[in-house]
């Protein structure tokens, strides 16, 4: 028996338009961190608040260790729900914030099962004092502390980490990841941040105008994309339109390897660091540098060959001038995509290749 259940889950907010949430369905293992990962306006928050209880579903069941609670309140499902804007008390003190979530214990050990609580997250010192005075990060940490009081079954968390700066997100969520999995505690991420899915979760659903597109491990999603959307929104992707002969496919980059073995019109993902960049002479398959940008623990290059364009990391030591000659050599296969999403809208041949790259910002 799975720790959570959720089957066949949709949402509609308006009849004329398509669902907000279509057909959406997992599963969740006891201690489990899921990450729910799309673009605004996908469902991934719609499909929290079902789960939470604050949205009713219109079909679906979400079940909790066997137990159907699609129809009862929020405060009925032992579930936690930690905010983007941490949602504290800004005239009580971090020790009280805590306590308020501890009601239903008798007197008498609510504040001893606090000063525990805020002891797991590290803040034991900053107990008397205001919300106000604490870092984003602390803040942070006092929302989860207070959430866990209430010894839920399941934590959700809908973009936590979106309010703090680069440097103190990662620190964050590395200390909020090492808590959940301290506590075995159940949780599902919302987030538009690839890295941070990747980084925090176990596993990751990519979310598609109101579906889950595919779901898995992090390794799996990103090395084996099964759609074009996912290969796109999930890190950076060069697609190239081929015809495929088993386990290689003919492209516009020549003839190069593919997983899985497909036959006729394909539609394929490489990853830019899967891009080998070789120097070589004038020849018929050598391609110029356009571009370099430096990143420190890598390079990014934009190469052009037979009048596309393609994005390739190297790492440091590979450092080569704009302008320089050079043959791309794949790495390791291609992925074979189902089309779907931008790749659908708008490649209509082999000539859009080009076009593929330029949507996904460099960073």
């Amino acid at each position: 028996m799975k720790h959570l259940d959720v089957t066949n889950l949709t949402k509609s907010f308006d009849p004329t338009s398509a669902p907000a949430v279509d057909n959406v369905g997992f599963q969740l293992e006891q201690g489990e961190i899921l990450g729910l990962l799309g673009p605004s306006g996908c469902g991934k928050t719609t499909t929290l608040r079902m789960i939470a209880g604050f949205e009713k579903p219109d079909t679906g069941e979400i079940l909790i260790d066997g137990s159907d609670v699609t129809g009862l309140p929020p405060e009925k499902r032992r579930i936690g729900f930690v905010f983007q804007d941490y949602a504290l008390f800004p005239n009580r003190t971090v020790l009280n914030n805590v306590i308020f979530a501890l009601h239903r214990k008798r007197r008498s050990v609510r504040t001893e099962r606090a000063r525990e609580l805020l002891e797991m997250v590290g803040l034991t010192r900053e107990a008397d004092r205001m919300p106000f005075e604490l870092s984003g990060g602390q803040q942070q940490r006092v929302a989860l502390a207070r959430t866990l009081a209430a010894d839920p079954a399941l934590i959700l968390l809908d973009e936590p980490f979106s309010n703090l700066d680069a440097a103190l997100r990662e620190a964050t969520r590395r200390d909020v990841r090492t808590l959940l999995k301290c506590a075995e505690m159940s949780a599902i991420l919302v987030t538009h941040d690839q890295e941070e899915a990747l980084s925090f979760c176990d596993t990751v659903g990519v979310m598609h105008a109101g579906a889950i597109e595919q779901i898995g491990t992090p390794e799996t999603i990103y090395l084996e994309p099964e759609t074009s959307f996912v290969a796109q929104f999930l890190g950076r992707a060069n697609l190239m339109r081929g015809h495929a002969r088993g386990s290689v496919a003919e492209t516009d980059l020549g003839t190069i390897p593919i997983t899985p073995n497909a036959e006729g019109p394909v539609l394929v993902s490489l990853r830019p660091e899967h891009i080998a960049l070789e120097t070589t002479g004038s020849s018929p398959s050598a391609a110029e540098i356009v571009s370099r940008e430096f990143r420190g623990h890598d390079l990014t290059y934009r190469v052009r060959f037979n009048r596309s364009e393609y994005v390739v990391h190297t790492e440091f030591t590979r450092d080569l001038p704009p302008g320089s000659v050079v043959r791309l050599a794949p790495r390791r296969p291609a992925v074979v995509l189902r089309e779907t999403g931008l790749c659908r809208r708008s490649s209509t041949g082999v000539g859009a290749i080009a076009e593929i790259p330029r949507w996904i910002p460099l960073r």
